[in-house]
């Protein structure tokens, strides 16, 4: 106890030395700030640096532009969610403890031990009189609470109506929002270098707006992976996701959903979903209490990559059993070059003509069958559940190969970029140590071969998709890894921390 004493009273004289020190230095050194003394002369500026008569536009554009945020904001909300993720343990602590410690390395435990809630936030825009709102499916998916912040300070609970993972599109609904809502405007009708202005919560910062243009628009037939979106380089960060895009009518063309980032941050290549999706989602939801998909029922054989192949259609490589493709007739090897009127030139026009035909419509296939142009018809039917494991009919008289076999290729082989990821599993804690949203489902990286040319990718990334086609286990990735053509750039969705991008990969 003696010793225990002396350091006491060593740690007393030390710091009333040290205080002291800091005293004096104030006093009679450092940086002195006056005290009193006579006034300065000052002189402000009388006039503005340009005349104003000179940019009359660019005011008359200014009070336009206020306008025209002072009548969206009041509908775009922060989209606030929180859920459980384990329990905070807090134990007792013993005086005596401190000094002689627990022999038996036991904590008491404290009785008002407390839930551990992960909080996230977003971005929504009220798209209904009876306060519907729009947003991200991974905004609001697997939490336990979703609330809403409007513009005038009011928080409101909201009540999840119904959601697609795949399109990444919510409905949430909150009563008497007390708001107009805003338009659902007619993306067909978007073109680059339309002015729009994204709107949301980056960061926190509720009713943000930052101004850009339509950069690039999707087209039906277009092969770019890019796929239907619409990209402006409108900044959007994280917190901004499932907030709208809006045209200078104060419609809503779209609704924000990822970035392409190397930082995570904006760098001027954003992507929103198409407001015409967004309203065929909504109204689904609202008919229906979920989302009506139709199909065909095909797997295609060798995607139709090159330059000089974009108007061949799509070529059938498999038919699942019971499908509308199976009842029309196709079999593989079939080229579908026109669907109920319309052009096809690749998979994904076809796939979004068939996800906007009206379900029991009978709807004409023009195809091409061993050289001979030929026309079935069948009736688009809703997808099944099981769809994504249904089985296919084998190609003619000729039996399965045997999972796991190649046919030879006699073609030059092309190191893919993808052979010098190395991933693993992402476990529910490692997404929480992470800090990764609760939605995310995909394969951790854990190791980048130096000079392999991927540089942008980090370890902890997150690959969720590879040329759209979902990976959520280490075998969908190397099934998918196997699967590609090497000459070709692929393109993967990543997510680091909260931020989700894309990012393309191009052969060595």
């Amino acid at each position: 106890m003696k010793n225990l004493a002396k350091f006491l009273l060593f740690v007393l004289l030390l710091s009333a030395g040290i205080s002291l020190l800091y005293d004096y230095r104030l006093k009679h050194g450092g940086l002195k700030f006056p005290s009193d003394g006579p006034p300065e002369k000052y002189t402000f500026a009388s006039e503005p640096a340009v005349n104003p008569k000179q940019v009359v536009s660019l005011e008359a554009l200014s009070q336009e532009r206020r306008a025209l945020v002072k009548s969206v904001i009041p509908a775009v909300v922060a989209v606030k969610t929180s859920k459980k993720v384990g329990i905070r343990r807090e134990y007792g602590l013993d005086p005596f403890e401190f000094f002689f410690g627990n022999p038996r390395g036991q904590g008491r435990r404290n009785p008002h031990d407390e839930a551990m809630v992960q909080n996230s936030l977003g971005s929504g825009v009220i798209v209904t009189n009876e306060g519907h709102i729009i947003t991200n499916t991974h905004v609001v998916d697997q939490v336990d609470q979703i609330e809403v912040q409007l513009s005038d300070g009011r928080t409101m609970k909201a009540r999840l109506i119904g959601a697609d993972s795949q399109l990444d599109l919510a409905v949430l609904k909150i009563d008497d929002p007390g708001v107009k809502p805003l338009v659902l405007a007619d993306s067909d009708t978007v073109q680059p270098g339309d002015s729009v202005l994204a709107i949301g919560n980056p960061f926190g910062l509720q009713e943000t707006v930052t101004d850009g243009i339509i950069s690039w628009k999707g087209e039906p037939n277009s092969t770019d992976l890019r796929g239907d979106l619409l990209q402006t380089n409108a900044a959007i960060n994280p917190g901004n996701s499932g907030g709208p895009l809006i045209n200078v009518r104060g419609e809503v063309v779209g609704i924000n959903e990822q970035i392409v980032s190397s930082s995570g941050g904006s760098q001027g290549i954003g992507f929103a979903i198409p407001s015409n999706l967004v309203r065929t989602v909504l109204e689904s939801v609202l008919k229906h209490g979920r989302i009506i998909r139709g199909y065909l029922g095909i797997q295609t054989g060798a995607s139709q990559r090159s330059s000089g192949d974009s108007d061949a259609g799509v070529t059938v490589g498999e038919v699942v059993s019971g499908s509308p493709a199976e009842q029309a007739g196709l079999q593989p090897g079939d080229v579908i070059s026109r669907f109920d009127g319309r052009d096809v030139k690749n998979f994904r026009a076809l796939r979004t003509l068939v996800a906007q035909a009206p379900l029991d419509k009978q709807i004409e296939l023009q195809i091409v069958r061993n050289g001979k142009p030929l026309t079935v018809k069948t009736q688009i039917k809703e997808q099944p559940v099981d769809y994504e494991s249904a089985r296919v009919l084998p190609r003619g008289n000729q039996p399965q190969q045997p999972q796991g076999l190649q046919q030879p290729n006699d073609q030059e082989t092309v190191a893919s970029p993808l052979a010098s990821i190395h991933v693993g599993e992402l476990t529910p804690e490692g997404a929480r140590q992470l800090d990764l949203p609760p939605n995310v489902q995909g394969v951790l990286v854990t190791n980048v071969d130096p000079d392999s040319g991927v540089a942008e990718l980090q370890k902890d990334d997150v690959i969720e998709e590879i040329n759209q086609q979902p990976v959520t286990s280490v075998s969908d990735y190397k099934k998918v890894a196997a699967s590609v053509d090497p000459n070709q750039p692929q393109v993967l969705s990543v997510c680091r921390h909260r931020a989700r991008s894309f990012l393309v990969l191009r052969p060595r």
